[in-house]
């Protein structure tokens, strides 16, 4: 469910599938620590693989930076690698140092390999095949230019590459747009104005371009203000662009579409924790999360829904369907858990409590307004993370792995949080009419002896006898 390598954190990543069916994810990492220096430790991509998309397999190393001198020198990051030929290619962000001021300048360079399985990576030449111009972008101080995504164009007769850049018409704060460049051999390339410029955001990172079953676009762009993704559409890749909206929530970040092995069309995304394990800890880059399906109606926006994939890594019976306040046997107070509760009205949904000398007071809740507000709150009622629906809840699915919670509002992916305090008891909904037992049904972890630092939040500590 959750997806980090040995003692470390999980950045930007990309996804490759090889004819077996395999996935490959390659992932920008770096020890969770609350001084992180993305200058100095993300200078290597980790590499895992999956079967399923859900369980991930670590298997080291895959790239890592240039030689001293070259433009990637001191830091790799977002990559895209794709089939290419008999193999693959991968155009890629590289750090060689910083602007007089300390902004970390950016170029995309290119690789090849002669596999399929995200190794044996080779750079083509020693300097970057394509840089910021400054025509259209920033180049110096508060530059960007970097997260290249690629893909052939409408009629196939070249590679356009969407990358997160600065647009130079525009303030720093409000200049981060989706810079383009066509090219039709990978290694040269034409700087074009910007695709996207929204002109309201600070950095639009890791963009993402998926063409539709009926030959539209849809764009990805995660948004640094808000830590969250955005989506737009066009019929043609050159536009005209029509924002859609939020489609990821505030803690869900740089996402990937993918085929799952259903062959429905899913979304992964990371998602962060906090340094130690803490309410108290800085926040900090964290781990890979589940897919969500991605839903691309005809007259609507899109938005991310709950992938029945994920089914059979839940338990069959739902557990804690007694009356409130029954003695619980077993299995009832699940630290990874899956719950819908039925929606008539305002409601709190209880998932966790203090211990029963603090008073057993509330330490995690979903709560609903009935009409708009949805929010999960912590401790003494403090707000962790809300939202304002565009229509009345009928359903609420609540979902928590370990420190992670995420809510399902009728099917949609709607809001994320961290929360580290209270324990795990049997949920129940207060509402108008009372309050009652909430069944859920408990998440198997794939890898639940792990033991290392990127596991999954054990819960409360438990004193060692």
């Amino acid at each position: 469910m959750r997806y980090a390598p040995p003692g470390l954190c999980v950045n930007d990543f990309a996804v490759l599938r090889a004819g077996d069916g395999t996935y490959t994810v390659l992932h920008l990492q770096g020890p969770w620590t609350e001084d992180f220096d993305h200058l100095r430790m993300e200078t290597s991509y980790g590499r895992a693989t999956s079967v399923d998309l859900v369980r991930w397999e670590a298997q080291g190393p895959a790239f890592g930076t240039g030689l001293p001198g070259r433009f990637d020198q001191r830091a790799v990051w977002t990559m895209h690698p794709f089939r290419h030929g008999d193999g693959m290619a991968m155009l890629y962000t590289g750090m060689g140092g910083l602007t007089p001021g300390g902004w970390p300048l950016q170029a995309v360079g290119l690789a090849y390999s002669d596999r399929l399985d995200g190794t044996g990576w080779r750079r083509h030449g020693t300097g970057p095949v394509v840089e910021a111009d400054p025509r259209w972008y920033r180049t110096g101080e508060h530059m960007g230019w970097r997260d290249p995504f690629v893909v052939r164009n409408d009629d196939d007769t070249a590679w356009a590459m969407v990358v997160c850049a600065s647009d130079a018409s525009l303030p720093v704060d409000r200049g981060g747009c989706v810079g383009l460049a066509t090219s039709t051999d990978l290694e040269h390339w034409e700087v074009h104005p910007p695709l996207i410029s929204p002109g309201d955001v600070d950095e639009l990172e890791c963009p993402v371009l998926e063409r539709l079953d009926d030959g539209s676009w849809l764009l990805l762009g995660s948004i640094g203000a808000t830590r969250g993704f955005e989506a737009w559409t066009a019929p043609r890749l050159k536009g005209p662009w029509r924002r859609r909206g939020q489609l990821g929530p505030s803690g869900a970040y740089a996402p990937r579409v993918v085929t799952a092995p259903d062959g429905s069309r899913v979304v992964l995304h990371t998602t962060p924790r906090r340094v130690g394990l803490t309410d108290a800890g800085a926040p900090c880059r964290g781990m890979l999360a589940q897919p969500k399906l991605l839903v691309t109606p005809a007259d609507a926006p899109p938005y991310l829904a709950w992938w029945p994939g994920l089914d059979r890594w839940l338990g069959t019976t739902p557990t804690g369907t007694g009356e409130p306040g029954a003695e619980e046997i077993g299995g009832a107070e699940l630290l990874h858990a899956v719950g819908d509760v039925t929606v008539t009205g305002p409601v709190d949904v209880v998932l966790r409590r203090r211990p029963a000398g603090a008073g057993a007071e509330p330490a995690l809740t979903v709560s609903y307004d009935g009409a708009a507000e949805l929010r999960i709150s912590g401790p003494g009622g403090a707000v962790l993370a809300r939202t304002s629906l565009g229509t009345p809840a009928r359903s609420l699915r609540v979902l928590t792995v370990g420190e992670y919670v995420e809510v399902y509002a009728d099917g949609v992916f709607v809001l994320t949080a961290l929360s580290y305090s209270g324990r795990p008891v049997a949920w129940t909904a207060a509402a108008e009419g009372g309050v009652r037992r909430v069944p859920v049904r408990p998440v198997r972890l794939p890898d639940p002896a792990r033991d290392d630092a990127s596991a999954v939040w054990p819960g409360p500590a438990v004193p060692v006898a």
